[in-house]
């Protein structure tokens, strides 16, 4: 088979040449692991399941039954390469997944997950040795015992760490202390299987006892010469790479070329390629760019094409049609409960001696027992040095495919986190002491959030004792990407955005702002990150805004503002995540048409200049955002004009409206010459449009939600969110200068639908952030 064809006008098939079919393969692979990975997306299982089911699908068990389909797009002649290009996928992404492991958390790892992660190998691997016996004597005969004893053991006694990170982050457990432990106990456990498997490789060979001896002792040297000659290399390469300035493209060329010859070695001794790239990847210094760069180059080109080859690969070995009669399905099962009884029984077992909760316990031993492409690597080493036959193997990966599949809904079933907190008054802007302190949560998708933020949060501060404390999110979505777990990682770590960390110093600049403006201002600002699936990171903002016992949530809208004035759409995902937020909240809710309020940098506060028009027509969303123009007003470089509109019709306002804007203008207009009031009358949209326009030059439109007036916009806009007016005033033609904050105030009367349980003797812990700037002040 040659590499490219000559083409069809040549009267060459072109899938009779390597190149051209290995593209077709790897677009079939695609598209159907990753339509399979859509389809299971509402059962929240992680993408490791459907690439498995869709190799599966596409070998001998399905799709592969059709001789026709199998000699066209996986022909014999192919699979060596194939093969190769799985390999090599396999060989980086375990370099990954050294990088992801960090030496020193294991090293940090206390006693109580030491415990729980000795007794979750050991058991399994117990029961695995039983369990070979009983295959040995009945499907799996003449193969030699002491190999298949090793792989049997391993096989069930192995975490998938990448798999279960993925499952605690979707099921929003990673950063509790029930994720800390299984993280803990799954990457001891993640170290002592590739020292099994090592074992096992080495018994597997066809050559002497002493033979076997041998290949222990040199990996055992190269692991040792890796930490003692490649470490000081990897450190001397990462020295140099200082955070804030791009990690030289020869760092990233060598430290990928160490990874090969690595693997090489490691091949050369029989110890299999990738022990040496996942030993590489550990060494790797996690402090610096270096290792969030390698991350980067490699994630998304291996983890998207190449390492699905290798699902292909293993499903093409698997005939689930091998598993005939009976007994051979009984044993499928006996495997199974083996698996999880060993796995779940030890785990529970040890956190009990450790005086963990039962509940947590058994949900504890439940995600332990989470298998994934480690598991695959095993068995397919174990059936290509013939430990395993056909329909051992396929047993095998059936037990990792549902032990796997069966984790997520489990946990949801047995363990529900309780989000409590303690109930609190001051949830709204308007509330009956406007002295109390202002508690806001600020949430951003991006950099181009960061100024208009902090000017917002500038312009209300206010001049009261008690001012204004910021909690300022960052709202990120969690991939499937490698590094979205180290994100997670460094967010826990340090409370810090993981921006912190990026190799463009963009990160820096961020952080030295929130810090600056602090320092600089009035203004008490904690930095946050929530990282999230977008369907439920709504749930991070209400409960982080609970517990910070937030005032109001402030969500950037789901448009962008552009050069030319239009605004460009995030997606669907992002307009969904802010009425969620408005549908769950716990105190009021704005969203910010960011329209450059103060331009493009953080203004200092004694250049703030800004004019704010307050749209009233009635109700307690327009209350919400009068109270909070007021607090605004307060701030000497803002002018405040208040448009009351009044129905033509002569109706009167009702009594809440007329006594607040009463308080109003005796309060604030009399004593402040920067806030002045206008009643206008209308009759028809008309006259509201054209009074609106009117205004003059306003640099930001505070309005409710929820005010009683018809939509202004003359076509129908996509942004229920924003009501009748806010939608109008976020469209284009309107305006390209203004920002517009709509409001909706919290209505403790109201059907609510809370993610938060109050519990009213619960102790009360805010974290609230200390201003390091103007302490005498």
């Amino acid at each position: 088979m040659k590499a490219t064809s000559d083409g069809i006008f040549q009267g060459e098939n072109p899938l009779n040449s390597a190149l051209p079919l290995a593209i077709l393969q790897i677009c079939v692979v695609v598209v159907l692991t990753r339509g399979l990975a859509f389809l299971l997306r509402p059962l929240r299982q992680p993408r490791v399941i459907a690439e498995i089911i869709g190799g599966i699908l596409l070998g001998p068990s399905a799709l592969g039954r059709s001789s026709a389909f199998l000699n066209t797009v996986f022909p014999k002649e192919s699979l060596t390469v194939l093969d190769t290009l799985a390999n090599i996928g396999l060989l980086f992404f375990l370099f990954l997944v050294g990088l992801e492991l960090d030496l020193r958390a294991i090293r940090r790892t206390g006693a109580t997950a030491l415990v729980i992660a000795v007794a979750g190998i050991s058991l399994p691997f117990i029961l695995g040795i039983g369990t070979s016996f009983v295959l040995e004597h009945t499907v799996n005969r003449g193969v030699s015992t002491g190999p298949f004893l090793v792989f049997m053991g391993v096989s069930l006694s192995i975490t998938a760490f990448p798999v279960l990170a993925r499952i605690l982050a979707e099921l929003k457990l990673l950063t509790t202390d029930l994720g800390r432990m299984a993280m803990s106990a799954a990457a001891v456990n993640d170290v002592v299987a590739w020292i099994l498997l090592a074992l096992a490789i080495a018994l597997s060979g066809s050559g002497s006892p002493l033979v076997s001896v041998w290949v222990l002792l040199t990996g055992a040297g190269f692991v040792v010469a890796s930490f003692f000659l490649l470490r000081p290399i990897l450190a001397w390469m990462a020295r140099r790479s200082p955070e804030g300035e791009p990690v030289k493209e020869i760092y990233i060329c060598a430290t990928l070329s160490i990874v090969l010859a690595a693997g090489f070695v490691t091949d050369t001794i029989g110890i299999h390629a990738l022990f040496g790239a996942f030993i590489v990847g550990i060494i790797v210094p996690k402090d610096g760019p270096l290792a969030g760069v390698l991350l980067e180059k490699v994630e998304d080109l291996i983890s998207g094409l190449f390492l699905p080859l290798y699902f292909v690969s293993s499903g093409l070995k698997t005939n689930v049609m091998a598993i005939q009669g009976r007994d051979s399905w009984e044993l499928l099962v006996l495997v199974v409960a083996t698996a999880c009884i060993g796995k779940i029984g030890g785990t529970v077992l040890a956190s009990l001696v450790v005086r963990v909760p039962l509940r947590e316990a058994v949900t504890l031993g439940v995600l332990m027992n989470t298998k994934g492409l480690v598991e695959l690597i095993v068995l397919n080493i174990g059936k290509d040095r013939h430990v395993l036959n056909d329909e051992t193997f396929a047993i095998l990966v059936l037990m990792a495919l549902i032990n796997t599949f069966i984790t997520t809904p489990v946990v949801m079933a047995i363990y529900k986190p309780a989000r409590r907190g303690a109930p609190y008054k001051n949830r709204t802007v308007l509330r009956a002491n406007p002295d109390d302190e202002l508690r806001m949560l600020a949430c951003f998708h991006s950099t181009r959030n960061i100024p208009t933020m902090i000017n917002l949060m500038e312009s209300s501060r206010g001049t009261r004792r008690r001012g204004i404390t910021v909690y300022a999110m960052h709202l990120v979505e969690l991939s499937e990407r490698s590094s979205a777990i180290s994100m997670v990682h460094k967010a826990r770590r340090n409370g810090m955005p993981f921006w912190n960390k990026r190799r463009n110093g963009d990160g820096d600049q961020l952080v030295v702002a929130f810090e600056t403006y602090q320092q600089l201002s009035h203004v008490s600002i904690r930095a946050m990150t929530a990282i999230s699936d977008l369907h439920t990171i709504h749930e991070d903002v209400v409960t982080s805004a609970h517990q910070k016992r937030a005032t109001l949530i402030v969500l950037p809208f789901h448009k962008l503002h552009q050069m030319d004035g239009h605004m460009e759409s995030l997606g669907d995902e992002y307009q969904h995540i802010n009425q969620r937020v408005l549908h769950h909240a716990p105190c009021s809710v704005a969203i910010l048409v960011d329209r450059g309020l103060g331009g493009a940098a953080q203004v200092p506060a004694s250049d703030v200049s800004y004019n704010i028009a307050v749209l009233f027509f009635g109700g307690r969303d327009d209350r919400e955002a009068l109270a909070y123009g007021m607090r605004m007003v307060e701030h000497p470089g803002i002018e405040l004009h208040v448009l009351r509109f009044l129905p033509q019709s002569g109706a009167s306002g009702a009594d809440d409206d007329e006594a607040f804007l009463a308080d109003f203008r005796g309060n604030v207009v009399t004593r402040n010459e920067s806030a002045r009031y206008e009643e206008k009358t209308y009759s028809e949209k008309a006259d509201v449009v054209g009074e609106i326009k009117a205004v003059g030059r306003c640099n930001l439109f505070l309005v409710g939600q929820g005010a009683p007036c018809v939509p202004l916009a003359d076509r129908s806009t996509d942004c229920p969110e924003l009501g009748p007016v806010g939608s109008y005033l976020a469209l284009p033609e309107f305006s390209t200068v203004a920002s517009v904050l709509v409001m909706k105030q919290y209505d403790p009367t109201a059907k609510h639908y809370d993610l938060v349980e109050e519990v009213a003797d619960m102790a009360v812990d805010v974290d609230t952030p200390v201003r390091k700037g103007n302490r005498g002040e």
